[in-house]
């Protein structure tokens, strides 16, 4: 009996051999062609013809390449440090296609005196598997390897990555202008859309450069993308910025989407959808660099009724965002330009992130949580930008705790603030007697944008009234990028002394710090072991930060993750 196996690995080179691989791995002799041949055959030679269409080289005097560090691969053009962080965050968490062009193929070669095709002989629904799990181009080309293969990639699902198209076809290379190679791949991607008949497990097209006179071809697109069903798309433009090019409103019939990630575009106008637009199937939605209203979003939360991640990142206008959807589980906004998030009616979320954003306004971003009672995950409040509003209650310096002033869900909390600035650290002990159930507390100390305003008294803890989550529920603490201030300590200090049930103490020093700065740092950790703890089984420990400069523990990917710690508050794990 023959046992046949693939396997797919990374980073090995090709296995030497003495004898010639499996015919099927050959390149196919010339043959002429058979006046037999049938009309849906001629259809799979023609679709073979995309991997024609894809570039072969660079054309010359066209620049493709890009410093490895930018990730968004543009050409270096001048641009503000708002907009390269957006890109860089952009680019930097595009979801995984399921197929990939650098592993290689190994297979347990034939015996000498058998030559016979016996990988053809295998049934189809195991063929239609192998050919599903190759890249576009590769897959496109199986048509012409025998009469037994030409019907299989038009049968078999198609995994579309318009990156595997170019020269080299590596997945993360993609042309840093607009020109020969982006057009070609474009067109490699309407040829495919065209031949194939559905449908995409899998779309990520983020090659093109796209102006307004693509506006019919990106209609197209999502025609053909809405009739031959796609269930995860990835669909970001090349241009920057992208105020004038909306996407076309045929994007709301793709009603079997599961995900979708749009990056760099203008969104539909929401006001001229037909009656009966929606999402019926959505439950992941990634909304990075767009250019988008308050009733857009609005719009997509209502018409998308099992949609449970929703993150927005770059926003490149200002949003007052309300969450009212039902089946939504998890929020996330970064990098964006808002002047409110108020959770006004979400019985099923659990996880709200906002992480540096940012009011335009030069006023504090509003944050508003209504009724949410499964909410268990908050980060970052940030006492210097957020104005955190309970109910009908703005919660201010000296704010007492009550049941209408409290969310009693939340379990795992996160902070940032400068603890140099009086500000934020007297706001900070009025945002923790908000969430009096909390078990974990992450605290992430922000560089002081004026180091003049760093001397502050301890007396500001010593002054603090009983914190519920404090004295009776917290086990968990974890204070990221520590620089060894004596705010920071004053703040370990009071915790140390005040949280009887505390376990757990971590304490994660900034990196980039001097010799002289960490020493400060373990001094004043060492400090902490005389102190008068309140709990008598707690464990602290003092690990060097592993995240750059300015850098964090907290990702779209892991916020998104409903099975993860956000926020790494146990890095021994």
């Amino acid at each position: 009996m023959w046992i046949i196996r693939f396997f797919i690995k990374k980073n090995i080179p090709p296995l030497t051999r003495s004898r010639p691989l499996w015919p099927f791995l050959r390149p196919p002799a010339p043959q002429r062609p058979k006046p037999s041949f049938s009309p849906s055959s001629s259809a799979c030679c023609a679709v073979a013809s995309i991997a024609m269409s894809c570039p072969t080289t660079s054309p010359v005097g066209e620049d493709t390449t890009v410093p490895p560090t930018m990730l968004h691969g543009l050409a270096p053009e001048t641009r503000s440090t708002e907009d390269e962080a957006r890109l860089t965050f952009l680019y930097a968490f595009l979801p995984k296609p399921p197929v990939s062009t650098s592993p290689s193929l190994c297979c347990a070669a034939a015996a000498d005196d058998d030559k016979n095709d016996r990988v053809s002989r295998l049934p189809d629904d195991l063929l239609l598997r192998v050919v599903s799990l190759l890249p576009a181009k590769d897959g496109a080309r199986t048509t012409v390897l025998s009469s037994r293969w030409r019907h299989l990639w038009r049968s078999a699902p198609l995994v579309l990555v318009d990156t595997h198209l170019l020269p080299g076809g590596d997945g993360e290379r993609r042309p840093a202008r607009g020109g020969a190679s982006s057009r070609a791949v474009t067109n490699a991607v309407s040829a495919a859309l065209e031949s194939h008949p559905g449908p995409f497990p899998f779309a990520s097209l983020t090659c093109s450069f796209m102006n307004g006179a693509d506006r019919r071809l990106l209609a197209r697109w999502f025609q053909l993308l809405a009739t031959k069903g796609v269930d995860e798309l990835v669909f970001v433009n090349r241009p920057w910025s992208v105020r004038g090019l909306r996407l076309p409103s045929s994007l709301f019939s793709c009603a079997s989407l599961c995900r979708l990630y749009i990056g760099a575009w203008a969104f539909p106008d929401t006001t001229a959808l037909p009656r009966g637009a929606a999402f019926p199937n959505l439950h992941q939605l990634a909304l990075g660099c767009v250019v988008m209203e308050d009733k857009d979003l609005d719009f997509v939360l209502a018409v998308s009724p099992v949609l449970e991640i929703l993150s927005l990142f770059g926003s490149l206008t200002p949003l007052r965002a309300r969450l009212t959807n039902h089946s939504l589980r998890c929020a996330q906004f970064c990098l964006s330009i808002l002047e409110e998030v108020a959770v006004v009616d979400s019985p099923s979320l659990e996880r709200l992130f906002l992480w540096r954003n940012w009011n335009e306004r030069h006023v504090k971003i509003s944050v508003k949580i209504g009724y949410v009672p499964k909410l268990r995950v908050l980060g970052y409040l940030e006492p210097g930008v957020h104005m955190l509003q309970i109910g009908n209650t703005i919660i201010k310096v000296g704010t007492k705790a009550s049941t209408h002033t409290t969310v009693s869900s939340v379990q795992m909390l996160a902070v940032q603030l400068q603890f140099g600035v009086r500000s934020e650290v007297k706001m900070l002990p009025s945002f923790l007697k908000c969430f009096p159930r909390v078990e974990t507390l992450v605290v992430e100390s922000l560089v002081l944008r004026d180091p003049t305003s760093s001397n502050l008294s301890q007396k500001i803890w010593q002054k603090t009234s009983s914190i519920e989550c404090v004295q009776s529920h917290l086990k968990t603490l974890a204070f990221h990028e520590v620089q060894g201030d004596h705010n920071e300590f004053d703040f370990l200090m009071f915790i140390a002394e005040s949280a009887p049930k505390l376990e757990r103490m971590f304490i994660v020093m900034k990196n980039g710090l001097t010799d002289i700065e960490r020493q400060v740092v373990v001094a004043r950790v060492g400090t902490l072991y005389s102190t008068n703890w309140a709990s008598k089984d707690c464990r602290l420990q003092l690990k060097m930060s592993c995240y750059p400069i300015g850098g964090g523990s907290w990702s779209l990917q892991a916020g998104s993750d409903l099975s993860v710690d956000p926020f790494e508050a146990f890095p021994e794990d």
